[in-house]
């Protein structure tokens, strides 16, 4: 070891040991900075496939329960062992099925295969929709920021709510008579 490697060792020691007093300094001033980790500490989640090479999620919606399997193909989504143009006659609902893939800028890259139980038609497509938005970021965790942005990969909570004695529905009273 020479003599300048120790003296820049030496002179990296120094800065090392004042740089807690003068950042301590200036965290009295300013607020501080964020830190932004980057390199081995931002690790992505893992990709979540099965033998057959497809990713599985669960979608619910309402009453509605979705089992839903994607796999890479051509684009093709089958509900309950029929075709989407036939299981969901909407567009509109159709259109709510294949939002996932709009965002994310796969459309027509990936075959579903799903099955759906409860609830109606629009329910249904919902829970269809929650499931291939999780099976997406399970098959590519790249695509989760841009799914959950978009808010496909929370669950939405609101239900019917139940019917109350005394009530002729959940919120709505019988006429009232006053003789």
């Amino acid at each position: 070891m020479s003599d300048t490697d120790i003296v820049s060792s030496l002179a990296d020691l120094n800065v090392l040991t004042s740089a807690p007093a003068a950042s301590a300094a200036m965290s009295a001033d300013a607020p501080a900075a964020p830190i932004i980790r980057t390199g081995p500490a931002a690790v992505l989640r893992e990709r979540e496939i099965d033998a057959q090479g497809r990713s599985y999620a669960t979608g619910r919606r309402k009453d509605a329960v979705a089992r839903v399997w994607i796999k890479p193909g051509s684009g093709k989504i089958v509900v309950n062992g029929r075709d989407q143009e036939v299981y969901f006659a909407r567009p509109t609902l159709r259109l709510v099925i294949n939002q996932p893939f709009d965002v994310a800028d796969r459309s027509g890259q990936y075959d579903v295969i799903c099955t759906v139980k409860g609830g109606g038609l629009s329910g249904q497509a919902g829970a269809v929709k929650h499931g291939i938005s999780q099976a997406l970021t399970k098959f590519e965790p790249a695509l989760r920021g841009a799914v959950k942005a978009a808010g496909f990969l929370t669950r939405d909570p609101r239900v019917v709510e139940r019917k109350k004695y005394g009530k002729a529905k959940a919120r709505k009273s019988f006429q009232f008579s006053k003789r």
